[in-house]
């Protein structure tokens, strides 16, 4: 256990950023989710724009440092790639 206010404060301010941190991360996954789900359904248009909604969050989630660039990115294409396939198929 901490002995020193200091100490104290820096448990307390941790516990904080964790939960809002903790938040943040499911609003992420949520966002994710709702753009996969689009797909599955096999429907286009709300497929893009889940994808358009998500893709400003999951760049603000790298900007707060939430989550590394490179994850950010490897959602960003898969969920773009899976787009086009399904714009593909369609055609």
């Amino acid at each position: 256990m901490a002995n020193t206010k200091q100490a104290k404060k820096r448990i307390r301010q941790a516990e904080k950023s964790r939960r809002h941190n903790a938040s943040m991360r499911s609003m992420l996954r949520t966002c994710i989710k709702k753009a996969y789900a689009a797909i599955a359904a096999g429907d286009k248009n709300a497929a893009e724009t889940s994808f358009r909604e998500a893709t400003p969050t999951i760049d603000k989630m790298v900007s707060k440092g939430i989550i590394h660039k490179n994850k950010a990115a490897r959602h960003k294409s898969r969920i773009a790639g899976h787009i086009k396939k399904l714009s593909a198929q369609a055609a």
